[in-house]
């Protein structure tokens, strides 16, 4: 499989290194210029955009009244999924709301930094968030799963998904059943840049929203770039990206069948497979053709130019150091860690979204049951983002109570540094002018 990439790390240099980290949505500026006449059609013109759009972009008959879909449309959606995909799917949501109910925080909580001062923190739902659940290359009932719980779980209580419609102007039923199933009942055929647009400022069917999240294609990452300043866009997550590392205790064609894994979601994914062993590179490339020839046309095609182009390959490393280095400086959405001594690895990875331990942990589970979200930050903003969870949908307000007793000293300090600063009203909020009305 001469055409698939090899990289040998070791013989490249700075620029050539630099352009494996490279993601499809690196260059934005094309998309930008393309999504701002579609916002502001949303913006002035509301449902009948949404549905011009749903006709021209989406190719979907989206009919006039018809932006929402229905109570009916919901109850139809059960007969038209299999019965044991409808099972798989409250499986996987019954795991995903039982990792994510360990991350609601508290109510509220307070410390006694002082005798008798307090301080803590109280959190509180979002009012109204949009979940964003892509279309165009697929269906995804997952995403659906990864982001309602969590903001069914931190209480959000206006919650509504935005996807595109398929061309007879209905929802991907596994979508709607998903839906139901974790407790969003609000569901909007519109996708794209369109859809952030509405959700953004509302139009005459949907409600505008405060946040959305989720992930999508380069023209929803730069319509929530262009709107970032309307509505809280959430975490950066873009086309799907994976590293499958791998050490010499692994078959290459283990690690080779889990490449695939994220390179078939489509061309604009990346995926490379990073060993310091060349037996593992070479298996690797050998497997490949194989677990081809056992996959669906449109899949191959998506995975192949993935594996071919520039986002994508074998990179091969001179030693466990140098695929430790890369696979920081990448800071990919997915990783796996392929390996029968996975924790030997883990401490080494410190900038990775997920990660995947042991050749019993593929990213597949991830996706779907396993219980972490799959909704990750992409283009190496793992560097600073963690995965979509529950604090995603709460606020945080900060709390603080002075008791009487406690405020004298408090005070004196904070006087002293608010005269250091120059800010008089500062320094008289807590002088004698206050302590005269506090008397009083």
């Amino acid at each position: 499989m001469s055409d698939v990439s090899f990289h040998d790390l070791s013989s490249l240099d700075a620029t050539q290194r630099s352009s494996l980290l490279k993601r499809a949505e690196a260059d934005l500026s094309v998309f930008v210029e393309k999504v701002r006449p579609i916002i502001q059609a949303v913006k002035d013109e509301g449902d009948a955009a949404l549905i011009r759009f749903a006709r021209e972009l989406d190719k979907a008959n989206v009919a006039e009244g018809g932006l929402q879909v229905s109570e009916a449309e919901f109850d139809a959606a059960f007969d038209k999924v299999e019965k044991d995909v409808v099972e798989s799917i409250g499986f996987g949501i019954d795991n995903i709301r039982r990792f994510h109910e360990e991350q609601k925080p508290e109510t509220m909580w307070l410390k006694e930094v002082r005798p008798g001062a307090y301080a803590g923190d109280r959190y509180t739902p979002i009012a109204s968030v949009a979940l964003y659940v892509p279309r165009g290359k697929g269906a995804f009932p997952s995403v659906t799963m990864m982001t309602s719980v969590p903001a069914v779980i931190a209480g959000v209580p206006q919650i509504a998904i935005v996807t595109p419609a398929t061309s007879d102007g209905s929802v991907d039923a596994a979508t709607l059943v998903a839906a139901r199933l974790a407790g969003v009942q609000t569901v909007y055929k519109c996708g794209g840049a369109h859809a952030v647009a509405a959700v953004a400022y509302g139009t005459e069917t949907v409600k505008p929203a405060l946040k959305i999240v989720g992930p999508g294609s380069p023209w929803v990452v730069a319509a929530k770039s262009v709107l970032s300043s309307v509505i809280n866009t959430g975490l950066p997550a873009g086309p799907s990206e994976a590293i499958i590392f791998a050490d010499d205790s692994i078959d290459g064609g283990l690690a080779a069948l889990d490449l695939l894994i994220e390179a078939e979601h489509g061309p604009d994914s990346s995926a490379y497979l990073v060993t310091h062993s060349r037996k593992v590179a070479e298996v690797a490339l050998a497997a490949l053709p194989q677990h081809w020839s056992r996959m669906t046309e449109q899949r191959v095609e998506f995975s192949r130019a993935v594996l071919t182009g520039k986002r994508g390959g074998i990179v091969l490393t001179a030693s466990l150091e140098d695929s430790y280095r890369f696979i920081n400086d990448y800071a990919p959405e997915h990783l796996e860690i392929l390996s029968k001594e996975p924790f030997a690895h883990l401490g080494h990875i410190t900038e990775a979204a997920e990660i995947l331990m042991g050749p019993h942990t593929p990213v597949t589970l991830a996706n779907f049951v396993l219980g972490p979200n799959a909704v990750l930050p992409t283009s190496r903003w793992a560097r600073t983002y963690g995965p979509l969870s529950v604090t995603d949908f709460v606020k945080r307000s900060s709390v603080g109570y002075v008791t009487s007793a406690a405020y004298p000293e408090l005070a004196k300090h904070a006087r002293r540094l608010a005269r250091y600063e120059g800010f008089s009203s500062h320094e008289n909020a807590v002088s004698e002018i206050r302590d005269r009305y506090l008397a009083g």
